[in-house]
């Protein structure tokens, strides 16, 4: 075997070496990017989930401080009417804004709120005893209490 044959015995293994490691480099390469785009298919997804969580916890805080402006309003415009009676300053002034407060706690719930509001609304246009006033008011803050923690554990 002349030089010739040796170099081109060398220049064949140089070459079958070169596509033998570059074929595996490319199957690396390809392992490798199929890997990133799963982990990058992951984090995107957790990222997702996280800010879904933030959100339905926004809402749920939003949903709470609603609740308990609604129910606020109508214990005050509740208080509001008995102290007018108390005092013989009644007059059709306090019943608008007993009914809106009213009307709020029907409209946000939930609907064993909105009975134990109507309750204490009965209560107070029937001019019951100071007693079962302060009865039906305290069935109404349980109610309402009951439903500000229903949603704190949602």
């Amino acid at each position: 075997m002349g030089e010739w044959g040796i170099a081109l015995i060398a220049a064949g293994a140089a070459i079958v070496g070169s596509v033998v490691t570059g074929w595996y480099s490319r199957s690396a390469g390809v392992r490798q990017a199929e890997a990133a785009r799963h982990a990058g298919d992951r984090q995107a997804a957790a990222l997702l989930e996280s800010v879904r969580m933030t959100l339905r916890g926004a809402e749920v805080q939003r949903a709470i401080a609603l609740r308990q402006q609604v129910y606020a309003e109508f214990l005050g415009a509740a208080e509001a009417r008995i102290l007018a009676e108390r005092t013989g300053r009644a007059s059709g002034d306090q019943e608008l804004p007993l009914q809106r407060a009213y009307a709020g706690v029907v409209l946000e719930g939930p609907p064993e709120a909105a009975a134990a509001a109507t309750a204490f609304l009965e209560s107070l246009r029937r001019h019951e005893t100071l007693d079962d006033l302060h009865r039906a008011k305290t069935d109404f803050v349980v109610e309402a209490q009951g439903a500000v923690g229903a949603l704190r554990s949602s």
